[in-house]
């Protein structure tokens, strides 16, 4: 009884390590992403589209070991709340893995030496550096299980939010060039993808609050109190 309990907490140990890297992985997926939109450099943008399939990869493990060991095993409370907490992770991880894809996927659209307009380019790669930053905090916070370091992330997604709205405004103030308001479009879809990775750095804050206490909370919605 004793070995099948320190097997399972080794187990358990093991995938919440698969779990965390996968967040690693999308701090290393989104850097390549934002170099890529900065320089334009469509080469990297079809690696970070071909890479995509690893964070798939290791969604479908770690969800399928996690579940075995659900079923094979009769989980404590506390150790249930981490199993459905790492779940839930893992899924938010695989989302923000496909919003860098899906930005990667964006940047040949633009054409092979797209207008661009400052401003708004600052804007988007300042919204990819704050949800860079998010995936790490929300990492760090699960790893710690810090519930303040967690919640400190509604601060930043703030920010993300406020932008975004910034970049909607640029770019339908940009002008009548046909191709600059192209661009401009495909930013705008850049933004909300970045949006979506902060939302999801969020998401993994809740967890960490739902494993150390027992319940779940929605962190106050910062997209909608700044309106």
């Amino acid at each position: 009884m004793v070995a099948a309990r320190v097997h399972f907490q080794e187990e358990m140990a093991r995938l919440e390590e698969q779990t965390l890297e996968s967040l690693d992985l999308v701090v290393t997926t989104l850097d390549r992403t934002l170099e890529a939109l900065e320089h334009h450099d469509v080469e990297l943008a079809a690696i970070v589209v071909g890479d995509g399939d690893r964070l798939d990869g290791r969604f479908i493990e770690v969800h399928q070991s996690l579940l075995s060991l659900l079923a094979l095993q009769a989980p404590v409370a506390s150790d249930l709340r981490v199993i459905a907490a790492l779940l839930h992770v893992i899924q938010h991880a695989e989302r923000m893995g496909d919003q860098c894809v899906n930005t990667a996927k964006l940047i040949p659209l633009t054409g092979h030496e797209p207008p661009r307009d400052e401003a708004l380019m600052g804007m988007v790669g300042r919204m990819g550096r704050l949800a860079r930053s998010e995936v790490q905090q929300a990492r760090q916070a699960f790893r710690l299980r810090d519930v303040a370091l967690a919640e400190d992330l509604v601060r930043q997604d703030a920010e993300i939010n406020a932008l975004n709205r910034d970049c909607f405004r640029r770019a339908v103030e940009i002008g009548t060039d046909a191709d600059l308001r192209e661009w401009a479009m495909t930013m705008m879809l850049i933004a909300r993808a970045m949006e979506r990775i902060g939302d999801n750095a969020v998401d993994v804050g809740e967890q960490v609050a739902f494993v150390v206490t027992g319940l779940f909370r929605e962190f106050s919605d910062a997209s909608r109190d700044s309106r």
